[in-house]
């Protein structure tokens, strides 16, 4: 999977994050919606626009995440907002915020483009010099979860999770929270099977979700025991592949169908 697209899920999954990364207040998100932009003319495409929801005085918010070398980048990125601009009727301020895994990566001329560059428009976030504050927050800690060394990247994401299970009440948040995080373990280590990142990685997160648990809770509730709950979980990949639905697997096993959704990312098997 593309680093852009890492990024993409987690600012419209949780726009908060973004607003973090720049030292806004995350409930700034709730003013303005997230979208993917394309100029057609050019055929460009911004990588994320956050747009004011009402208030013409909230800056429209362009975002770029940018991973590779390029010397072209800020000819690229100008063009684009300029384009953008030039074809909305919106009457918003902008601004720009470039995300970079470090500075080493930052090297797009910029000698045409200094008095944007310096003037307050532009923002360049370095994700591997996100101070400690990072470290008490979720949505930066899962950013920068993309830049940990792989040597500590397992140890970090199940501390999130472990966080996440702590501090997000909702079944439905904490859900997409562990799925992102996962997807970005996945992301950092292409070279592994699913066996070895499943190794890794186990069933220990999941079962410290509170889907799992309610689950387990329930199955006691019935007389039914650990064991075959984590039976029928075993079974969930096999009845993915053979092309049922999380709906058809949840009902045909009795099992809570976020569970589901949630073993089906573990096995790297896309629910249908």
């Amino acid at each position: 999977m593309k680093t852009d697209t890492i990024f993409y899920r987690l600012f419209q999954s949780f726009p908060s994050i973004f607003f973090e990364l720049i030292d806004q207040p995350p409930e700034t998100a709730n003013n303005y919606q997230f979208s993917s932009v394309e100029v057609k003319q050019l055929a460009f495409r911004i990588d994320g626009v956050f747009l004011p929801k009402s208030d013409p005085s909230s800056p429209i918010y362009f975002a770029e995440v940018q991973f590779q070398p390029d010397k072209k980048f800020y000819s690229r990125l100008f063009t684009e907002i300029f384009l953008y601009l030039d074809k909305t009727e919106l009457t918003n301020n902008w601004r720009g915020v470039v995300v970079y895994p470090s500075r080493s990566i930052d090297v797009g001329e910029t000698e045409r483009y200094l008095e944007l560059l310096t003037s307050g428009r532009v923002t360049r976030v370095y994700l591997d010099e996100l101070d400690s504050a990072a470290e008490q927050s979720i949505g930066l800690g899962t950013v920068k979860l993309v830049v940990e060394p792989e040597s500590s990247a397992v140890t970090k994401a199940r501390e999130l999770i472990k966080l996440a299970g702590k501090e997000i009440t909702s079944k439905i948040t904490q859900r997409e929270f562990i799925e992102l995080i996962e997807t970005i373990i996945v992301y950092k280590f292409p070279q592994k099977s699913r066996e070895e990142i499943e190794k890794m990685f186990g069933f220990s997160e999941l079962k410290q979700t509170k889907v799992y648990q309610e689950a387990k809770q329930e199955g006691k509730a019935e007389g039914k025991t650990q064991g075959k709950l984590e039976g029928k979980l075993e079974a969930v990949p096999f009845m993915l592949n053979l092309g049922a639905t999380v709906e058809q697997i949840a009902e045909a096993l009795d099992l809570d169908a976020e569970l589901v959704r949630l073993v089906a990312l573990k096995a790297n098997t896309k629910p249908q």
